[in-house]
């Protein structure tokens, strides 16, 4: 996890804990809406993800603001929820896409595109920030 974390923020600009939280929101998404077993793969593969998740859970209070607010209008969640917390937790919106396709790719190089292709396929409008 260490490395997936050193390379978010060297990419992003993020500080080390904006980047933790961050993290730990997306995977904490992909728990709860990607295929269970290439997720599993996933986490199985980032040693210290069920801790990010577990506290990315733990600090869930919900979205306010704009972001919350046309999340509910799509619906209630997916991506824009997301896009939601992740703001929420600090991170710029331009540095989302930095964000995703750091992490995406760390995922790739751990399970393959086997396991992350799936993930990527089956979950609405996540493509655009891998």
């Amino acid at each position: 996890m260490e490395e997936l974390l050193a390379r978010v923020t060297a990419r992003t600009g993020l500080d080390a804990a904006t980047a933790q939280t961050a993290v730990g929101h997306i995977l904490a998404f992909l728990q709860k809406e990607g295929p269970a077993t290439e997720v599993g793969q996933l986490l199985a593969a980032l040693p210290g993800s069920e801790t990010l998740i577990t506290d990315a859970n733990a600090g869930d209070g919900g979205g306010g603001g704009l972001m919350g607010m046309l999340g509910g209008m799509m619906g209630g969640g997916g991506v824009m929820a997301l896009g939601q917390k992740l703001m929420s937790a600090g991170v710029p919106m331009g540095q989302m896409q930095p964000l995703g396709q750091e992490l995406f790719a760390y995922g790739r190089e751990k399970v393959g595109e086997d396991a992350m292709g799936p993930i990527i396929g089956s979950i609405p409008g996540l493509n655009q920030f891998v």
